[in-house]
């Protein structure tokens, strides 16, 4: 038999419980978290995450709060990602906080296996990158008063 034909793939809702069950547990060193938004959303859509800065670069000790929208397509296509907190970051566009999959590989290059963990992680190794570990933050506590992105939070609803 094909492995193409023996792989089995875990729906969308149970991946997300999985995700939720790691999530809780907490991730590695602890710099690095993430769960639900809001418990009481059946679809598992809006996800929030905290990553706090790596040592030895501008971001250390930083906190940075951080969205994740997985919309009916997840895993399939990656969710849309975006800091709360204001960041300066190469891959981040710096009006809305959107992570740009075009400036992201992992967003660009996306396969169903990767993770929010994996998201978060990611991000956190692209802090310590030598082009973003020395560039200049905004003041702490400058959390992003921008408004969500409507059309993220209507596609969850639509499902």
């Amino acid at each position: 038999m094909d492995s193409e034909e023996s792989r089995v793939v875990v729906p969308r809702n149970f991946r997300l419980l999985e995700e939720l069950e790691r999530g809780e547990k907490g991730i590695g060193d602890g710099t690095v978290s993430y769960g639900m938004d809001d418990a009481d959303d059946i679809y598992m859509c809006s996800w929030t995450g905290t990553i706090i800065g790596p040592q030895n670069t501008v971001h250390e000790g930083r906190i940075y709060q951080l969205k994740l929208f997985c919309d009916k397509d997840y895993p399939e296509k990656p969710p849309a990602v975006r800091f709360q907190t204001r960041i300066n970051m190469t891959c981040v566009n710096q009006e809305t906080g959107m992570v740009e999959p075009g400036l992201f590989p992992m967003l660009a290059n996306w396969q169903r296996e990767y993770t929010m963990e994996d998201i978060l992680l990611t991000l956190k190794k692209e802090m310590s990158a030598p082009q973003n570990r020395k560039l200049h933050q905004p003041p702490e506590g400058s959390d992003d008063q921008r408004m969500e992105q409507k059309d993220l939070a209507q596609r969850c609803a639509i499902l």
